[in-house]
């Protein structure tokens, strides 16, 4: 199977502080990925560098077997979106031009929006259950509205590969449930590669195929999640004893924290 992306030998810093030593990652295409580790691990970081927003001192990285530094911002954007912790937006626009806006790698200046490009954005924002919001101020909605109308910007691109950044952490349950469903349907019915990270363990081992699982900077284990997320892993990363309980409708045990 051909990889979506590749990292070879990535090291990062800010100023003096390492934050990325010596990563080297293989990810096929159509794969679900969530990446996992405490603040401060590097997993925001990682993600920057993979989507071309920092570029890191040494290493190389493959995007869909390209070197990442030969291609062009708008020609990754047709390979790639990603949906950013910080993607805050600072004029008045309304939802609908918001998720239009992931339209821009396929049109032409001066060019009206196409009669497909208006087709994409519908069901972009159907699938993320934002078409009621179409007429709104972006400023006028919640934070959770406004997570979801940034994930339909990245799939307005029509990404082979999207990455997001904790896209859950504003949502209320039913919504996250909602967002990681419609991650896994995109990657099982689509075929696109979904490299996330979250800091819920569950969730993460429930919706992926494969866990990163990082810590201070460099990755601690790489693999299916009941051989990465293993007591003894946890407690290295995390500090703290958990208990795992087997649930028979599910391959990777529920994990449960004894102490914190």
């Amino acid at each position: 199977m051909p990889n979506a992306v590749e990292l070879k030998n990535i090291y990062f810093s800010y100023g003096y502080e390492d934050v990325l030593e010596d990563i080297s990652l293989i990810i096929e295409e159509g794969k679900f990925i969530s990446i996992l580790g405490p603040n401060g691990s590097g997993k925001t970081t990682l993600l920057k560098n993979m989507c071309k927003l920092l570029n890191p001192l040494d290493g190389k990285i493959l995007v869909d077997d390209k070197d990442l530094n030969k291609i062009a911002f708008k020609e990754l954007a047709k390979t790639m979106a990603a949906v950013h912790q910080d993607s805050s937006v600072n004029f008045e626009f309304t939802v609908y031009d918001i998720v239009m806006m992931g339209r821009y790698p396929y049109q032409k200046r001066f060019r009206p929006e196409s009669e497909r490009d208006i087709n994409i954005v519908k069901r972009a924002m159907k699938n993320t259950e934002t078409w009621t919001l179409k007429e709104k101020s972006i400023h006028e909605i919640s934070g959770g509205e406004r997570q979801r109308v940034i994930i339909a910007r990245a799939l307005a691109q029509e990404p082979k590969i999207l990455l997001l950044d904790e896209p859950i952490s504003q949502l209320d349950i039913k919504h996250q449930i909602n967002i990681l469903n419609l991650c896994k349907k995109l990657n099982r019915e689509e075929k696109i590669t979904i490299i996330t990270t979250l800091h819920d363990i569950n969730l993460a081992a429930r919706y992926s195929d494969y866990i990163l699982l990082m810590n201070k900077g460099k990755i601690k284990a790489f693999g299916l999640p009941e051989s990465v997320l293993t007591k003894e892993n946890i407690q290295d990363v995390y500090g703290i004893e958990v208990k795992l309980i087997k649930l028979n409708e599910y391959k990777v045990p529920y994990i449960v924290p004894l102490s914190f």
